[in-house]
């Protein structure tokens, strides 16, 4: 039985978490943290039935107390690096879902799980679906020379572009590294009105509305056609599958991986 402790579990992905966790034949929950209603079970507040785990407000006091295999964190971008080099720091194996990383601090925490031997997953979409979709895009960039990505999201998601996004750039750049080939020489009448643009020239546009969840186009031009690549996140539910893939996958291991399409 894997022992997971879940970080961020009031949030809507750490709900959606936690019950998977529960329900989950080979992981068993031991322990739930979140700055909110901190001695509730986190089984009745998510939905579930009670399941005997209170909510913690110190992670560093949970770990010690249950002394988890893994930690799944779907926290904030502004505390995610913090948590990770502590938890790389006391040894304990992590999935984490939260976007927001620099190359910098993805760097740094590669160095520092190779140096302590503890195994991280950081992954920018746990959907298998999207997944697949930057895998794609990643093949389609060998055939065209032109390519833009766009994608939209709840308007109370916090980073821009998507995590997701920057990964399917870098992707998509491992096979071409200019996808702007025969534009011609543009004049932004609004500021930022082409999006951002990443160092292969891909441009990226987003979208923050309410009503989205998660979605994301590629699409790609050459002469005479167009491809469109698309993903739409209808459910929460569909990111779990990725992420018992992932705990699964790094309970055995002690190496650092960055997105699930590298053990997909």
């Amino acid at each position: 039985m894997i022992k997971i402790g879940v970080v961020g579990a009031l949030g809507k992905m750490g709900k959606e978490v936690v019950n998977a966790v529960l329900n989950a034949e080979d992981t068993k929950l031991v322990f739930a943290s979140d700055i909110f209603n901190e001695g509730i079970d986190i089984g009745a507040v998510t939905g579930s039935k009670p399941c005997g785990v209170c909510i913690k407000s110190d992670i560093e006091k949970a770990i010690d107390e249950t002394n988890p295999d893994i930690i799944i964190d779907f926290t904030q971008p502004s505390v995610i690096y913090e948590h990770v080099c502590l938890y790389m720091g006391k040894k304990i194996k992590s999935v984490i879902g939260t976007t927001g990383l620099n190359d910098e601090q993805i760097n740094n925490l590669k160095l520092l799980s190779e140096k302590n031997s503890t195994g991280c997953l950081i992954a920018p979409n746990f959907s298998t679906g999207a997944v697949l979709l930057m895998m794609f895009a990643k093949q389609a960039s060998k055939y065209f020379s032109n390519a833009e990505i766009i994608e939209l999201h709840h308007n109370k998601k916090k980073d821009a572009p998507s995590g997701t996004a920057i990964k399917t750039a870098q992707l998509m750049g491992e096979q071409n590294n200019d996808f702007t080939k025969g534009n011609c020489l543009e004049t932004e009448l609004l500021k930022g009105a082409r999006g951002a643009v990443t160092s292969n020239n891909i441009h990226v546009h987003s979208v923050r509305m309410p009503g989205y969840i998660a979605s994301q186009e590629v699409i790609f031009g050459s002469d005479g056609q167009i491809l469109k690549l698309a993903h739409h996140t209808m459910d929460r539910s569909c990111y779990m599958a990725g992420v018992l893939l992932a705990v699964r996958y790094i309970y055995d291991k002690n190496e650092f991986v960055y997105g699930l399409d590298n053990i997909m």
